[in-house]
């Protein structure tokens, strides 16, 4: 196998098959634009073993993704994409960056649910850009845009649903598509969904339980971690 590339929390590696990879998720933990690092010992296995169980759950309400199967405990078989450069947020409550444009204190829930677009570029600092910046520079078409939207709601009513069932709260998240390499014209949902990249909070005490321990310093990163993937587990039996 061969390494196609490596990103602050995966590595993806080329298979026998050339419209499948293999994806390794790392146990390097990074913040603010990779300024913050720290690796935990368990981070790559609780972050794939929650992403697989929610993939699933996706998959089954009729969201495609690149899932394929998990393989171990660090790395699933994905189908192979050609990664769309805009990243995808959904918001349900006022929390991390939209706090520090907007002065709006943490933990407004919004009226409805807010969906921005941002260019994935370490080197920009994932700016945040709005449907005329896309298209101009081509990372998007309005069709792509339009579909972004309708599917980034869709996977939000599924999480909020599926997290309340876990007593969790699914303040905002962060997803990533990418076209099918063999075939084109099928956009698909990639990358993972975990607390790396979800805001989630206690229902009952507002604890925070995602990567917010990391990037403020609140310790028990990896507890929070595990009590979320038990929560999943139970919520995937149901």
């Amino acid at each position: 196998m061969e390494l196609l590339y490596e990103g602050k929390a995966k590595r993806l590696w080329t298979t026998e098959d050339p419209n499948t990879l293999r994806m390794e998720f790392k146990n390097d933990a990074t913040a603010f634009n990779g300024e913050k690092k720290a690796q935990f010992e368990e981070k790559g296995r609780l972050n794939n073993a929650i992403s697989t169980l929610i993939y699933g759950m996706l998959e089954k309400e009729g969201v495609p993704t690149h899932f394929v199967r998990e393989i171990d405990e660090t790395n699933v078989e994905v189908r192979k994409l050609d990664i769309l450069m805009v990243e995808v947020i959904v918001r349900n409550f006022a929390a991390g960056s939209f706090c520090k444009r907007t002065g709006v204190e943490e933990g407004r829930k919004f009226s409805k649910p807010i969906v921005e677009f941002s260019i994935k570029s370490d080197e920009l600092g994932d700016p945040l850009v709005n449907d005329a910046y896309i298209t101009e520079l081509g990372l998007a078409t309005e069709e792509d845009l339009a579909f972004f939207r309708e599917s980034a709601l869709k996977v939000n009513d599924l999480l909020i649903k599926f997290f309340a069932e876990c007593g969790l709260q699914l303040v905002d998240f962060k997803l990533e598509y990418g076209r099918l390499c063999e075939d084109p014209s099928v956009i698909v949902l990639a990358d993972e969904i975990s607390p790396d990249g979800c805001r989630l909070w206690d229902l009952k005490t507002g604890e925070k339980m995602d990567k917010d321990r990391f990037r403020r310093d609140l310790g028990n990163v990896m507890e929070a971690y595990q009590e979320v993937l038990e929560r999943v587990k139970k919520a995937s039996q149901a």
